[in-house]
């Protein structure tokens, strides 16, 4: 292992600080997309609003994750902004796309009460939802496999580079992971003939993840070796990936003791894991590139003066635990099953 990885200089700071809005974002948003991909599934009117209020407290509160995220990327590793969502540009504004839809969907949902409306607005609700997911697991795997970068750091990709078949194995075992993540958070807010639907396509969900994750982690072992050197070099890093899988196989142990809490935290921890993982892999690095290692984005060549980052952690320092008390209040404000009234969506 590199000394790099203990000496933690202002970059090395910002790297881990964003890792954390990052893995914040796709714990909190990966449930609601999850929930909205489960969506078509409920057919009564009761219990397709029941599983929109759901996370109608929280879903625009977990954005504030990935906005701050974005904007720490921007000032922290200003080069690995510009490469990544110039070289990403059709993906992320695709992206973007849905995510303003599904925003839309969710709000004029009940502006009106015919089928019609209601039904379009829900297929839209879904569909977002679906490709959310799915696109930030082929952004991930397009990062973890490495991309064109050129000396000048621009990455040259069409959208069928982006959609390789790894691409599309990571993107699929996200959509499966959020789905998973996103039908026990519903377990813990329905009951009912409701409840005991969602249970069983959780119960799915989960087969359907530890399928897709078992296929992802071969392909990776076999095709993407690079992923692993740093765990070879360092044995006591297992711990890791060993408490990911951990985490993993107490979930569904969890859900038929009806711990439904706990579930959803072991969930949140094996994301959590999986992407300490990968931070840990992928350090120096932030940007693999496939022509010449030398052109690889690192920690060192694409962050801001020290003296900027010194400041803006101080800033981090304190505006996180802020979003972080927040969130906790809106949960706790917002915990217990959902009950329809007048205000409800």
């Amino acid at each position: 292992m590199t000394d790099g990885i203990f000496h933690l200089t202002y970059a090395t700071w910002w790297y881990m600080v964003i890792g954390a809005l990052f893995t914040g974002y796709a714990i909190l948003d990966g449930f609601d997309f999850g929930a909205g991909a489960w969506h078509l599934f409920f057919k009564k009117e009761e219990s397709r609003r029941i599983a929109l209020n759901a996370v109608g407290p929280v879903w625009d509160g977990n954005e504030v994750w990935l906005v701050i995220g974005g904007g720490a990327l921007f000032a922290g590793f200003p080069k690995v902004y510009a490469s990544l969502f110039s070289g990403l540009y059709i993906p992320f504004m695709l992206f973007l796309f849905v995510l303003i839809l599904r925003a839309v969907s969710i709000e004029f949902r009940s502006k009106e009460k015919m089928a019609w409306w209601r039904q379009m607005w829900d297929v839209c609700y879904t569909i977002s939802s679906v490709s959310l997911a799915f696109l930030l697991g082929v952004v991930l795997a397009n990062i973890l496999q490495g991309m064109p970068i050129d000396a000048e750091g621009n990455i040259h990709m069409g959208l069928i580079d982006v959609l390789n078949p790894y691409a599309l194995l990571v993107g699929s075992m996200t959509l499966a992971l959020f789905m998973m993540h996103g039908g026990i958070y519903l377990m813990m807010k329905t009951e009912g003939r409701l409840f005991a639907k969602v249970n069983l396509l959780t119960k799915n969900a989960i087969i359907g993840f530890l399928v897709l994750f078992s296929l992802t982690t071969i392909y990776t072992l076999i095709y993407i070796p690079h992923l692993s050197d740093r765990l070879k070099e360092n044995s006591t890093l297992f711990f890791i990936p060993a408490f990911g899988l951990l985490s993993i196989a107490n979930i569904p142990r969890l859900i038929k003791k009806n711990k439904y809490l706990a579930a959803f935290i072991f969930s949140s921890l094996s994301m959590t894991f999986f992407l300490i993982a990968v931070a840990v892999e992928l350090f120096p690095t932030i940007l693999i590139s496939n022509i010449d290692r030398s052109f690889d984005i690192t920690v060192q060549n694409a962050a801001a003066s020290d003296k900027s980052l010194g400041i803006m952690l101080l800033f981090a320092a304190v505006g996180g635990p802020l979003v972080a008390l927040y969130t906790v209040f809106v949960y706790r404000t917002f915990k217990g099953k959902v009950k329809l009234d007048e205000h409800s969506y």
